[in-house]
């Protein structure tokens, strides 16, 4: 039997979490609720039912702070969070039977709730999962150990932001969400090939949630229109327009917070002349714009998206290319 859930407080400079038990839902579930020390402090989601361990919940906290606790646990337990993102990204492009008992790398894999969820969708044989941060790592393998797929999901520490971990291996399928946007430009030089390196021939790379380099509004950073089409220079002022961007924050900076995106012609070009030819796959039903609205999902400003659609389908015929606000990308190795 399991014992019930008892109050639960975590205490952090930037602000304070209480879980509160709910035998209703069960003698593991508790309602979590943060208050931040300071109001103005962004935090995307302050309350969460969750069924996760205490000792889950003191790791996430110290790794990312108390103000995305909950947007931590939900990347991995909403279906409609970081999962739909994931399977629409991956079988919108290769068909299910092709995943199953692959070997994948989740490269940039957090505190490893992408890679949760692409064991639920994939069934591979083995994911692992490379990430800088010892502390997120260690929130990863706590999560593994949870869901009870230690066998199956490995973490391993990048030694730099560059390189590998000796010994990976090689890979069916490589995985990369919402990571190569915070890539400064050398680094996506130097690491790509290294990605595609340890690609097998035929194998695919998965490249998604990254900004578009030009898109018209830079969403993911400033939230401010044009700038995209800026010089650095005056790109770096014009963030100050921001209520996102700190006073503080330089070029560098604002570089790795992602305000550059990626582009098609960006991420070919930089695995081209490492061995196997780069091939942008299509997606098996339809075109990227409606595998973007799929991804978007829900009601949620529906009708708005669809008339993006339009223009963005109506721009492809004319330029040949998909101005969309994110890049989906999958790319076969020769």
């Amino acid at each position: 039997m399991t014992a019930a859930r008892r109050p639960l407080q975590i205490d952090h400079p930037d602000g304070t979490v209480v879980l509160t038990p709910l035998p209703e839902r069960g003698p593991e579930w508790g309602r979590i609720t943060v208050t931040m020390a300071d109001p103005e402090i962004f935090s995307p989601l302050r309350e969460l039912d969750t069924d996760q361990p205490d000792d889950l919940l003191r790791l996430i906290v110290k790794a990312k702070g108390p103000a995305y606790l909950c947007d931590e646990l939900s990347r991995e337990a909403n279906p409609d969070y970081v999962e739909r993102h994931l399977r629409h990204a991956i079988t919108g492009y290769v068909e299910p039977s092709r995943l199953k008992g692959s070997r994948i790398l989740d490269f940039g894999s957090g505190a490893g709730a992408s890679t949760m969820c692409l064991h639920r969708i994939t069934d591979a044989a083995e994911i692992v999962g490379i990430e800088l941060v010892d502390s997120f790592i260690d929130v990863a393998r706590r999560r593994a150990e949870v869901r009870g797929v230690s066998d199956r999901v490995k973490f391993l520490r990048s030694p730099e932001p560059g390189e590998l971990p000796a010994d990976v291996g090689t890979f069916d399928f490589v995985v990369m969400s919402a990571n190569y946007e915070h890539l400064l430009p050398d680094e996506r030089r130097e690491l790509m090939p290294l990605i595609w390196s340890v690609l097998r021939p035929g194998g695919v790379l998965f490249l998604n949630q990254t900004p578009h380099r030009w898109f018209p509004l830079e969403s993911h950073t400033t939230g401010l229109p044009l700038i995209n089409y800026l010089p650095d220079r005056v790109t770096s002022r014009a963030a100050r327009l921001s209520k996102r961007i700190p006073a503080s924050d330089d070029w560098p900076t604002l570089l790795r917070k992602g305000i550059r995106g990626g582009s098609v012609t960006e991420v070919l070009a930089t695995l081209r002349g490492h061995g196997g030819e780069p091939t942008l796959l299509e997606p098996l039903d339809g075109d990227r714009v409606d595998l973007w609205l799929q991804i978007s999902g829900g009601s949620r400003m529906r009708s708005v998206k669809q008339a993006m659609a339009a223009v963005i389908k109506a721009g492809h015929a004319m330029t040949g290319h998909y101005l969309l606000p994110d890049l989906t990308l999958a790319i076969r190795r020769g």
